[in-house]
């Protein structure tokens, strides 16, 4: 039976003693390498990241990197949080809960999309970190201002999440897919719209369907749609909230 393995954040990592001398002090800050990690993968994807190409890429070893994460999975965690940054809420006492919400899902979805390779690893790590708690924290305060209280404050900051996350990871996953494939996605699209007309040839009511939208932009389509089920989805607390 393999070793257990246990989860250690780079959050919980204990800071270096005072004691340390100056000359072993690390030649970057953590802000510097994040930012460097960040960039990388957004050039390049998950699967570019190691130690060793970060140290190439920052004109240094890996040993300053190792004075600020264990590995590389912590590493992972500060770059998933740097994304988490990226979402700012507005007053939920000036705003209300229904656009603090609205926020939070349309920040989420852009920083997701702006980092595609951010999809793999929210869900597979936690998100505990200083920008993805002072976003949760925000909505969840904002939601709790609106009216909702004990479980149904979690279902409904749950619920706001796991759309946000739904609809999002499919448009980041295509985007990591034609960027590992080299061509743009036009290209995709026509490919994909011919072999679907072979494949759905007993289905000649969702080939009429996806050919009535063919000539619109595929990325304000998906804007749209991400509009509509939010809408919904937000109209549908509220209404439940003026219930109980």
């Amino acid at each position: 039976m393999p070793p257990k393995q246990r989860f250690t954040s780079v959050w919980s990592r204990q800071s270096a003693p005072k004691a340390t001398p100056v000359r072993e002090q690390p030649a970057l800050s953590r802000d510097h390498i994040v930012k460097a990690a960040v960039e990388l993968l957004d050039a390049e994807g998950l699967d570019a990241l190691s130690m060793r190409r970060l140290g190439s890429r920052l004109g240094s070893g890996a040993t300053s990197i190792y004075w600020h994460v264990s590995n590389k999975d912590q590493l992972l965690e500060l770059a998933l949080d740097e994304v988490y940054s990226e979402v700012r809420l507005p007053d939920p006492d000036v705003t209300g809960w229904h656009d603090t919400a609205a926020a939070f899902a349309y920040g989420m979805r852009e920083a997701v999309l702006g980092h595609p390779w951010s999809v793999t690893l929210i869900g597979s790590m936690p998100s505990i970190g200083p920008n993805a708690l002072k976003a949760i924290s925000a909505l969840s305060t904002a939601m709790q201002l609106g009216g909702f209280a004990g479980v149904t404050l979690e279902f409904a900051v749950s619920s706001i999440v796991s759309y946000t996350l739904g609809a999002t990871t499919p448009e980041a996953s295509w985007i990591n897919t034609v960027g590992r494939s080299g061509a743009d996605q036009s290209e995709w699209v026509a490919d994909m719209s011919a072999q679907l007309h072979i494949a759905g040839a007993e289905h000649p009511e969702l080939i009429a369907r996806y050919d009535s939208l063919h000539d619109l932009d595929v990325t304000q389509m998906r804007r749209l749609s991400f509009d509509y089920g939010l809408s919904a989805l937000l109209d549908g607390l509220a209404l439940r909230l003026h219930q109980t």
